[in-house]
């Protein structure tokens, strides 16, 4: 955002180059990504998050796909991403998409707050959607209850999550503590239990590669 308004957005690509995908964003309802900051006309605000499609999204979606003979989407982060990269436009702004800010890259002019969770907040304030699911937690007795408790809730919750993400609420120590090559040392992720479901194997194929290796692959009910 540039004095507020909406300048730019691109995927996270390698960490240093990703995608222009700002016409695509711009067709994203602005209840996901707004056009405009509320109350907020500094020069630079970076805002950092994901762009993805909830559960009931998606189940219409796919009806969509289904009532018009297309293929089906496999899951909701193939759809979410794959919709989001469109080359048309037209396109992403057919398909259901939302978004959570979860931090900031760089900025000019903005009071940045002392802590991720005042941090978030501020984003929340600006109208930028802050996923709910978040406490301030003290302790690792605190941080197991939190992972208990979302994962108990865990397929009621309007979006597929995977696990929870710990992380040092002071900016400050965000800081001194950097990052290693792919990710910040100042986070840390806590997965659920991989879901589990019992299948038929239907038949085996196998697949020739472009340097001739044999693969064989297992089509599943």
């Amino acid at each position: 955002y540039e004095n507020g308004k909406l300048a730019r957005a691109a995927t996270r690509g390698n960490g240093n180059v990703g995608e222009d995908v700002t016409a695509n964003v711009r067709t994203m309802p602005a209840s996901a990504i707004p056009p405009e900051l509320q109350g907020n006309t500094t020069p630079v605000l970076e805002v950092r998050g994901e762009v993805y499609m909830s559960r009931q999204d998606f189940e219409l979606i796919n009806e969509r796909q289904r009532s018009t003979g297309q293929d089906l989407f496999a899951n909701l982060r193939n759809a979410a991403a794959g919709s989001l990269r469109q080359i048309d436009p037209s396109i992403t702004a057919s398909r259901p998409l939302s978004f959570f800010a979860y931090g900031i890259g760089e900025t000019q002019g903005w009071d940045v707050p002392p802590t991720h969770s005042a941090l978030l907040d501020e984003l929340s304030a600006l109208s930028l959607p802050v996923c709910d699911e978040r406490v301030v937690a003290m302790g690792g007795a605190d941080l197991v209850a939190f992972h208990s408790s979302v994962l108990e809730r865990r397929n009621s919750l309007p979006f597929d999550i995977d696990g929870v993400v710990y992380k040092v609420n002071n900016l400050e120590q965000q800081k001194k503590l950097g990052l290693k090559t792919r990710e910040p040392r100042w986070a840390i992720a806590h997965k659920f239990p991989a879901e589990e479901k019992t299948t038929v194997v239907l038949e085996i194929r196998v697949q020739v590669g472009r340097t001739g290796a044999l693969t064989p692959v297992a089509r599943l009910a």
